[in-house]
């Protein structure tokens, strides 16, 4: 985080911001610093890629379906919002260690023990860390006692937007976001890589919220995507993984995604067009009815 932070201080706070005589390595102005780079880069990130995803992925469709629900899209939006700056807090707390150079990140790939390969395998060792931390992280946040004091307002997106992808409580957000955090004070990662990897999170995040339920034939098993975390969404207790199906596996708690059996949102709202039940109340009704569906009454 100390070369986003350098780089504002030269081209903004320095210059326009700070008074001269207050030092840019002084602890306090960082924090302040952070705090705001924190929460400009999560709402430039959550609102430029979800809106994009939104309009050029998300399958609008999907607005038909009998979860879906009303204003949902602003609801995700306001709740992200209000949560994002709270799950900021103790992030930058983080940020602040890694920028006083209590982290493992380094600048230069000859500071790597091993390396190009070294920065290669930190890059796969950094999605298997936390993809298993994410894992176990989403499932305790599962747990009965647990469940609704924290996780389940992330539930009542059962047909998600990628604007639901951050539209978290922020003991969640922060929790589920902890394991991308901790990985450079266990493991050295090059501090370009770490900012790249932190982007491509955010990417794949609204990416298994944006309704898009293609994934190669051959990877259907391996990575866990749209249609596999939408029955997430919808069933409750399976596929919590992040990026694979690995722990899911071997958890026990895999779900083959049933949009991809021709039982997915898609078949029920051809399903409901065809009975001519779609707009009406009786089949939001009948849907929204039901107690809450798990992965073991199917």
């Amino acid at each position: 985080m100390d070369l986003v932070l350098n780089v504002a201080d030269y081209y903004v706070l320095t210059p326009y911001v700070y008074p001269s005589s207050w030092p840019e390595d002084e602890a306090l102005r960082q924090i302040i610093s952070l705090l705001l780079l924190t929460n400009l880069g999560a709402a430039v990130l959550y609102l430029g890629l979800g809106a994009i995803s939104y309009f050029f992925i998300f399958d609008h469709n999907l607005m038909k379906h009998p979860h879906f629900l009303e204003n949902q899209v602003w609801r995700e939006i306001k709740y992200a919002m209000t949560s994002l700056p709270w799950i900021s807090i103790p992030t930058v707390a983080l940020f602040f260690a890694e920028v006083r150079g209590y982290s493992k990140l380094y600048d230069n790939v000859s500071d790597s023990p091993l390396g190009w390969p070294g920065l290669f395998l930190s890059m796969i060792s950094f999605l298997l860390f936390t993809d298993m931390c994410i894992y176990w992280i989403h499932r305790f946040l599962h747990h009965k006692l647990i469940y609704k004091l924290f996780h389940k307002p992330h539930h009542l997106w059962k047909i998600p937007t990628p604007f639901a992808s951050h539209a978290f409580h922020p003991v969640d957000g922060f929790m589920q976001g902890l394991p991308y955090h901790i990985y450079p004070f266990l493991f050295p990662l090059h501090k370009v890589l770490y900012l790249a990897l932190y982007i491509f999170v955010n990417i794949w995040t609204i990416s298994i919220h944006d309704g898009d339920y293609r994934v190669p034939g051959g990877l259907i098993t391996i990575i866990n995507g749209s249609a596999h975390h939408t029955d997430h969404h919808l069933f409750f207790d399976c596929n919590y993984g992040q990026y694979f199906t690995l722990w899911d596996r071997l958890g026990g708690s895999y779900r083959h995604p049933s949009a991809l059996m021709g039982k997915g949102p898609h078949d029920l709202i051809r399903k409901l067009q065809a009975e001519g039940k779609l707009n009406g109340d009786r089949a939001k009704g009948q849907v929204n009815g039901q107690r809450e569906v798990t992965c073991k009454d199917e």
